[in-house]
């Protein structure tokens, strides 16, 4: 992708560059291109802090209490938890920007307005979406920095107690780097385990989600359970969702991290990468966004050209790390 900072006169959409389409931008598209795109975003809880002042955003989590066997003429058992909070920094502004010509907007045709919002829209859920998969480093025990949550690559950070491989004699093995084998394909009773998983933290039965990446959906549909009816039929339209299965939604997404590269995996005689399905419930994550997608355009009259940007500010975190789950995968690619 080629690209030019501003104010240098560089990166213009000029007439050689786009000879045949129109700078005329509107917002509205965006808006819809950017949710077209999005998968995990539209799964996770979300908290709207549009309006609001502030740069981190407080989440009260109250620990679970129990309950206790009522005496005879004695007083009842009072719980007195201290309870803690999740903090959420709302740090995380992007933006997509076009500088736009004149000799475009007067020679041009529609499919480039077509064209830039949708671009515009994939490119800003397609950041949301990787700040989101990137928490499953926080999964489990998991304490990634702010850096590898930004996509600071680094495999080592991946090895936490719910980061998961296949293992063909018990479903799944805690993973680690330079252990991945090409093998290591998806299956049935891997699937089941990570559930088994689930119900063993106590994660609620309705919300939960499971985001593949396209290899693991061409292996799903060799599984002949899962091209049952019961699988397929009668689902909502939502993004990437492929259907059903044990009470949890599978979607699709090509955005499903590299959590280690073929070259960096020296262990193992691996040739694909390795990439990290999610396996969550809706209030694992939480999506903090303080300024949807907004549009705005400057006519710049020393350039003859309008400046069009798109921008939106939004912040992501862990809210149940114990509720979530990653399984290592050969990419099939």
């Amino acid at each position: 992708m080629a690209t030019a900072t501003y104010p240098g006169a560089g990166g213009f959409t000029a007439k050689t560059e786009a000879a045949v389409f129109i700078p005329e931008l509107w917002s509205d598209e965006i808006v819809a291109a950017y949710k077209k795109n999005l998968v995990l975003a539209n799964l996770v809880n979300k908290m709207p802090m549009v309006g609001k002042k502030g740069d981190k955003l407080h989440i009260p989590k109250p620990t679970r209490g129990d309950a206790n066997a009522k005496a005879a003429d004695t007083a009842v058992t009072i719980i007195a938890n201290t309870e803690t909070d999740v903090e959420i920094d709302v740090n995380k502004h992007y933006e997509y920007s076009r500088l736009i010509e004149d000799i475009v907007e007067v020679q041009a045709l529609d499919s480039l307005r077509r064209f830039y919002t949708d671009d515009a829209g994939y490119s800003l859920a397609k950041q949301v979406d990787s700040h989101l998969f990137n928490l499953g480093l926080r999964f489990g025990d998991g304490t990634a920095t702010e850096a590898e949550i930004n996509g600071t690559f680094n495999p080592d950070a991946w090895e936490n107690s719910n980061v998961f491989y296949v293992d063909a004699a018990n479903g799944v093995a805690t993973y680690a780097d330079d252990t991945m084998e090409d093998t290591d394909v998806f299956t049935d009773l891997a699937f089941r385990e990570l559930i088994k998983k689930m119900d063993d933290a106590d994660t609620p039965m309705d919300g939960r989600f499971f985001v593949v990446p396209p290899a693991v959906r061409q292996t799903m549909l060799g599984i002949d359970r899962y091209v049952s009816s019961d699988f397929t039929a009668q689902q909502g339209v939502q993004n990437g969702l492929i259907g059903s299965l044990y009470g949890v939604d599978i979607y699709v997404s090509t955005n499903v991290p590299v959590i280690e590269t073929a070259d960096q995996n020296t262990a193992t005689t691996s040739v694909q990468d390795t990439r990290g399905a999610i396996l969550a419930h809706r209030d694992t994550m939480v999506l903090a966004e303080q300024m949807a997608v907004r549009s705005q355009t400057q006519y710049k009259q020393e350039y003859l050209a309008t400046l069009y940007t798109a921008d939106s500010l939004y912040g992501v975190q862990v809210l149940r790390p114990e509720t979530g789950f990653v399984l290592a995968l050969p990419s099939g690619v």
